[in-house]
């Protein structure tokens, strides 16, 4: 069977670097990793702006996100590849908003906003720049990690409920909502919250995902629109 579109072949994957002269052995390490990881090579030849976006394609083959004329907000969405997938979706009769603290180069096709969604003036400036409400809110976002699982899980898990209060103020009822976790166990809060106000809630780990690594996707779909948050 063929690779689906913009998918990295998995074969024929080896390489290392030429010289380590001068390199941590951290640096080696993350060096040697992207050197040798599919998804970055078939990003760099696709044109997406991260590996990262292999991770929304393969989450839409499986939950049937994106589709023409959707209106969608990427939160955090520096450097661009979930915007660039999401852009490429919904066509010329969509719209995608790209929101992010830092300065975006220009993507065709997506608005970019620069601030922060936890801000009322910028909630107010995508309800705008959409026409209306979201069919779709993105988050890949993640803190910095510590390499303390424990403080990391809490820390992103807080910036997902963030980002699932600014979904509920935006989204359209019967849209969706995706965001990144970590593997744990204190997110019952938010998984009780997500299921007052969302008719399916599902979690998945991308095969971009890299396999040491803990994150997991939420997604979201049948906004309810009227449940208490």
């Amino acid at each position: 069977m063929a690779n689906p579109p913009d998918r990295p072949n998995l074969r024929n994957l080896g390489a290392r670097l030429k010289t380590a002269k001068g390199r941590s052995n951290a640096s080696q390490r993350w060096l040697n990793r992207q050197i040798n990881d599919p998804y970055v090579k078939a990003a760099q030849a696709a044109g997406w702006r991260s590996r990262a976006a292999f991770k929304l394609i393969e989450l839409d083959e499986k939950f049937r996100l994106l589709r023409p004329g959707l209106r969608v907000v990427d939160l955090g969405a520096a450097p661009g590849g979930w915007t660039q997938v999401a852009v490429k979706a919904v066509g010329e009769r969509g719209k995608v908003i790209a929101l992010d603290l830092l300065p975006m180069d220009e993507i065709a096709g997506a608005t970019l906003l620069q601030g922060d969604f936890q801000e009322e003036e910028v909630e107010r400036a995508v309800k705008a720049a959409l026409g209306g409400r979201a069919d779709l809110v993105l988050s890949d976002m993640a803190p910095n990690t510590t390499g303390h699982a424990a403080t990391d899980h809490l820390r992103i898990i807080a910036l997902a409920e963030l980002a699932l209060d600014f979904a509920a103020a935006v989204l359209e009822p019967g849209g969706a909502f995706v965001a990144k976790v970590f593997q744990g166990g204190s997110e019952r809060e938010m998984q009780a919250k997500l299921r007052r106000l969302f008719a399916k809630v599902a979690h998945a780990k991308p095969p971009a995902s890299r396999k040491e690594s803990s994150e997991l996707y939420v997604v979201a779909t049948g906004f309810r629109g009227d449940a208490p948050a």
